[in-house]
């Protein structure tokens, strides 16, 4: 499995628009609204690096809204989170 972070500067009257659409994406898994130089933080999960491209080049760069984004590839994880359980710890409890 392949994992790019991708930073998403976005025309900043479309970020909700914008992440929506590219949380929809396939090959997408999460969109971070985020603090700082840039808008979103997407994480791009995908079996092979020409699926890569595809996602990032052909699909994230070309949705409307869009200004640029900047790709990070993953060489190793060194921590195995699992957020779904992490963001449920006390929820409805």
């Amino acid at each position: 499995m392949i994992t790019a972070i991708v930073f998403v500067h976005v025309k900043s009257d479309q970020i909700p628009e914008v992440a929506e659409q590219i949380a929809a994406l396939e090959g997408v898994s999460e969109v971070y609204s985020v603090t700082g130089r840039i808008d979103l933080i997407v994480m791009v999960r995908v079996r092979d690096f020409e699926t890569v491209a595809d996602v990032i080049s052909d699909r994230i760069s070309k949705v409307p809204g869009v200004l640029d984004t900047t790709t990070h590839l993953a060489f190793r994880a060194f921590s195995q989170h699992d957020l779904e359980s992490t963001f449920s710890l006390g929820v409805g409890d």
